[in-house]
């Protein structure tokens, strides 16, 4: 795995439990850690998508690698 795959993996999973904490909690972590009025949250959310789309193209292509 390259480090930029573990960055992505890391940054996706880190966004999957601020998902679940808002979905079981009602907590926004991001929020409560930079203040919901900034424009921090918005670039954090955006790292999260872009990293997912990242990881789904890494996804692929071990999909199309034969070992």
């Amino acid at each position: 795995m390259t480090i930029l795959q573990k960055i992505c993996l890391s940054v996706t999973i880190m966004g999957g439990i601020t998902w679940g904490l808002i979905g079981l909690l009602d907590f926004n972590l991001v929020e409560a850690v930079f203040s919901a009025e900034s424009v921090i949250p918005r670039v954090v959310y955006s790292l999260v998508g872009l990293t997912s789309l990242i990881n789904i193209g890494i996804l692929l292509m071990d999909l199309d690698r034969v070992d």
